[in-house]
């Protein structure tokens, strides 16, 4: 790899990798939140501590806020706009070596609806809006429950296996890649390019998981584009064939396009029946009630998305001097705000930290975040995680985890990377029940 891309990484995660490991050492709190192995495998005592030091404070690493009013204000102000995890500034001796390092199509890059700021955000996002609308989402429910169905059926009897593997990435990776016209015999390329470039998310990541990551960006910008030419030249009735078709994209905003949804609709579902499967299995007197009241299914996806998001954190900086909180920001000034700590937030949400599926303000969290940013894919992940985990509890009934849950080493996103369980003896399969 050419050293400007080691220039890349170390203006943009070395830096900050160095800065919060040190910022760890001398104390800081929320540097271990972000950087230290507690905060990926249980960071809500953290995030809990931190909490009582105010609701918008500032840390040796960024501004932070952990309340639900800070978070969701901060979210909706058109004040503040998207930018990289934390504001550090890149040397301007490094600067002209990091722009001559070119980046393929990404999720992490402008123009990828995650890093743009209206009205370029505007002009990506309301092509790709139609998509998701409820009414197009509920026309999904057929291809959801059919993947899930198949997918059930292949699991060993009474035997043993990684849920994450076998069951939780399937069914998101097969919907997502349906609607973005890619062959089901390509679904395992995507899976391994999205474990590689996950990371991208975190703050300082390795040198070696940049370089894996980027590997996999030059690997998946070539498919895309040649997936792009092919649809030019055919296109089909997926999400893909409109943006072509429109012709207000070019190829390289294309192929953004295309990761972004492809990461969105895979991390955030795979995350969330994979924390829904920990929560249930560990609370059995909350699955023998949704057992006793089905109807508290989508209720129940609610409150595994509030008390264990799989996004746990987004950013903003303040475009113009802002006061929130209390506290007086200038221009430029980043925060870092907690999407577990407003989910949690004791003002909201009574005993915030007891699983409860019949909690009846559950859907006032801050998983899929607010504003302009908000998560377009949100309907389609509840529906899949409702019909994905109802359906698993009904088919194996006596399911119990069995071995080390292993994390995801990253803080962004919050889920398992194996998550063995026993099975159990199967029901017989019932006829599904709708979807709400």
């Amino acid at each position: 790899m050419k050293p400007q891309y080691w220039f890349r990484w170390f203006s943009e995660h070395g830096v900050p990798r160095y800065a919060v490991r040190a910022a760890a050492k001398q104390g800081d709190r929320f540097a271990e939140l972000v950087g230290g192995p507690t905060g990926v495998s249980d960071p809500y005592p953290l995030i809990e501590r931190m909490r009582g030091d105010g609701p918008l404070q500032r840390t040796r690493i960024a501004w932070a806020g952990f309340d639900h009013d800070v978070v969701r204000s901060i979210l909706r102000d058109s004040r503040f706009g998207v930018r990289n995890p934390v504001g550090f500034t890149t040397p301007r001796a490094l600067q002209w070596i990091k722009d001559a390092a070119h980046v393929p199509a990404n999720p992490v890059e402008p123009p990828s609806m995650l890093v743009i700021d209206p009205p370029e955000h505007t002009r990506m996002r309301k092509p790709v809006a139609s998509a998701f609308t409820p009414r197009a989402v509920r026309k999904l429910g057929d291809r959801v429950e059919k993947v899930t169905v198949e997918l059930l059926d292949g699991l060993p009897d009474d035997g043993r296996t990684d849920l994450i593997a076998s069951f939780a990435s399937r069914v998101p990776i097969a919907i997502i890649s349906e609607m973005l016209g890619f062959p089901d015999s390509d679904q395992d390329l995507f899976l391994e390019w999205g474990d590689r470039m996950t990371p991208l998310l975190d703050i300082g990541i390795s040198w070696r998981d940049y370089r894996g990551a980027f590997g996999a960006m030059n690997v998946m910008d070539g498919y895309l584009r040649a997936h792009i030419a092919k649809l030019r030249a055919n296109p089909g009735d997926d999400i893909l064939s409109t943006l072509v078709s429109t012709g207000d994209l070019d190829d390289y905003a294309l192929a953004a396009t295309a990761s972004l949804l492809m990461g969105a609709g895979f991390e955030t579902t795979v995350n969330l029946i994979g924390n829904g499967v920990v929560q249930l299995a560990t609370h059995p007197e909350q699955l023998a009630r949704l057992r006793a009241e089905p109807e508290l299914w989508p209720n129940a996806i609610e409150e595994i998305l509030r008390i264990d998001p799989p996004v746990q954190t987004t950013a903003r900086t303040a475009l113009e001097d802002v006061e929130v909180g209390g506290v007086q920001l200038r221009a430029g000034a980043t925060v870092v705000v907690s999407l577990a700590g407003a989910n949690r937030d004791p003002a909201v949400f009574t005993d915030p930290d007891r699983f409860d599926v019949g909690r009846e303000n559950a859907r006032e969290h801050l998983t899929f975040s607010n504003g302009i940013h908000v998560c377009l894919g949100a309907s389609l992940a509840r529906m899949e995680g409702v019909f994905a985990l109802r359906s698993l509890f009904e088919r194996f009934p006596d399911l119990a985890l069995d071995g080390a849950l292993r994390h995801r080493q990253l803080y962004t996103l919050h889920g398992y990377r194996a998550l063995p369980v026993r099975l159990g003896h199967r029901a017989p399969r019932t006829v599904p029940q709708p979807v709400s």
